[in-house]
């Protein structure tokens, strides 16, 4: 079983920055790649971005490319969210997800098979 641990959200202004961090366990994590999905009130589940499993290739969605930045440290089994200029628009709550077995980028949520409990984020105008 693995288990994924999100930290880092909060409230903030437009304009500032956040980063979240995702401590996981259970499996080898280095193997996996990771994602960060976002859901908002009475919206769907939405794609953010993805790391491989090595770190070297990413990916991301259209609304958050240029301003987030995905990363991980297998060493610390961890995979960060880095959330700069955010917009009224970010606010959500953000979930950690580890691919069901997928090495390389995976986009869809059908593509995750474990995730966080979530963390709130919220920016004001």
């Amino acid at each position: 079983q693995v288990q994924l641990v999100e930290s880092g959200g909060g409230l903030v202004q437009a304009g500032d920055s956040l980063r979240l961090s995702c401590a996981a366990s259970g499996r080898t994590f280095s193997s996996y790649a990771m994602g960060w999905f976002r859901q908002a009130p009475g919206k769907e589940r939405e794609f953010v971005a993805t790391i491989n499993w090595s770190g070297g290739s990413t990916s991301y969605s259209d609304f958050v490319r240029g301003r987030f930045t995905i990363s991980r440290d297998n060493a610390k089994n961890t995979v960060y969210l880095q959330m700069n200029s955010l917009k009224p628009e970010d606010t959500a709550v953000y979930f950690c997800a580890a691919a069901r077995c997928s090495r390389t980028i995976v986009t869809s949520r059908e593509g995750y098979a474990y995730w966080g409990q979530g963390t709130q984020v919220t920016v004001s105008s």
